[in-house]
């Protein structure tokens, strides 16, 4: 597991692009956190990082929103599902397979409906108003075979655990 800390959401949204340069097609990210812990503002800094030029939003109510960049950038939010078969009845499966990067808000929550190859990131509010700790875990071959990669990109920021 990587520990990181930002200290804004620029600097939040920095990381994320950092991630972002490790990124794969076909690659999913999980975020998890509160409400405002900074899941949006990774996404944004992630989708600017792989060329994303149109405003990223929530999609909370809309559910699925998908932006070009490099490649597809794929931006889910589970907030308001109630149940796991809605998450397949909104096409997860196709939505992995379009050949960009899928990042679902809330991921842990769905965990037993998404493959077991993924980037789990979970933000936490600091202790200043704009300060986040991010704890990045990598599950399945994908990501762990970046893990020192990631590391090693994310060095600015790291904390001990």
């Amino acid at each position: 597991m990587i520990l990181a800390r930002t200290k804004s959401v620029d600097d939040t949204r920095a990381l994320a692009a950092e991630v972002a340069a490790l990124a794969r097609p076909g690659d999913l990210i999980l975020l998890a956190g509160d409400l405002g812990a900074g899941k949006t503002s990774f996404v944004q800094g992630f989708g600017r990082a792989l060329g994303v030029e149109e405003a990223i939003t929530s999609p909370t109510f809309v559910l699925v929103r998908t932006y070009e960049g490099v490649f597809p950038v794929v931006h889910v939010d589970v907030y308001r599902l109630e149940h796991l078969q809605e998450l397949a009845d909104l096409g997860i499966g196709e939505l992995l397979d379009q050949g960009g990067v899928t990042l679902v808000e809330w991921g842990d929550v769905v965990v037993p409906v998404l493959p077991t190859d993924f980037l789990e990131v979970q933000l936490a509010l600091g202790e200043g108003e704009e300060e986040r700790t991010l704890s990045l875990r990598a599950v399945g071959t994908g990501w762990s075979a970046r893990i020192d990669p990631l590391r090693g990109a994310l060095e600015r920021w790291l904390v001990e655990p």
